[in-house]
């Protein structure tokens, strides 16, 4: 199992993200690191700026052939851009691409979704040769179909391929919520896959968290791996998302359980 720590971020703005920014060029300096960023929020304003409605099946975004324009453009054109200037300006000799990109992500389309893809495999040359170069791969969620279709997909679901692609030890899902909660409304520090799927089944996990952690589920292919879904906002999220288990949710196959 790899090393190479996987983080997912949000596609705020950077004033947005300024401290995790940190936190990642911190600890990018110390270990191999992948970022994944999303995009959803930016992407929904400027769609509202051209008029172009936007409609959500399952926390997934129905991308037509102009909504895809759009995501594209504001993924890998401006997110991406934003993120890898960022991180450069901290020192970290960031690269940005998106998983089009030599064939990176292999996925297949989601039915009813319209242009969106799901990953189901990994090329995995291209990461290697940047972080054997001691750069960080900056990744947008753009991905080629069976069809060589340009699609768009979900962040996590990116994250959560290149996680397991790679046989990560650990993949970071950072967001805007500080944790999965029960039918109580208690936060859960921990959750097996059996739990996890309980709570979908019960309609306790629900809307946009569903994808979040059958993505969080998907990156558990090698024994001992986890999925921590953190705040990215609260002060030192990074780091407390790796060492602190009572912050956020992780997540495990837990013991015996195959997935």
């Amino acid at each position: 199992m790899s090393e190479i720590l996987v983080v997912k971020l949000g596609g705020t703005t950077i004033a947005d993200q300024r401290q995790v920014l940190e936190e990642v060029a911190s600890l990018a300096r110390r270990r191999p690191m992948i970022l994944v960023h999303g995009g959803g929020r930016r992407i929904t304003e400027w769609l509202e700026r051209l008029s172009v409605p936007s409609r959500f099946e399952g926390g997934l975004r129905v991308t037509d052939a102009a909504a895809l324009e759009v995501a594209a453009a504001v993924l890998r054109g401006v997110v991406n851009s934003e993120l890898v200037s960022g991180l450069r300006d901290l020192g970290v000799d960031a690269v940005g691409l998106s998983g089009v990109d030599g064939g990176m992500l292999i996925a297949e389309r989601v039915p009813q979704m319209g242009l969106v893809a799901h990953v189901v495999g990994l090329r995995r040359d291209m990461l290697d040769a940047l972080l054997v170069g001691g750069q960080v791969p900056v990744v947008a969620p753009l991905a080629r179909d069976e069809s060589g279709i340009v699609c768009n997909v979900n962040a996590d679901d990116a994250a959560a391929g290149i996680a397991a692609g790679i046989g990560a030890r650990q993949l970071i899902l950072m967001t805007d919520i500080d944790g999965v909660r029960d039918a109580d409304g208690n936060k859960l520090d921990t959750l097996t896959v059996e739990q996890a799927e309980a709570l979908i089944t019960d309609g306790v996990i629900r809307g946009g968290m569903v994808p979040k952690i059958r993505a969080a589920l998907a990156a558990l292919a090698w024994e001992g791996a986890e999925a921590v879904i953190a705040d990215s906002s609260a002060p030192g999220a990074l780091g407390r998302a790796l060492e602190d288990r009572t912050f956020g949710t992780r997540i495990t196959a837990g013991t015996g359980v195959a997935v």
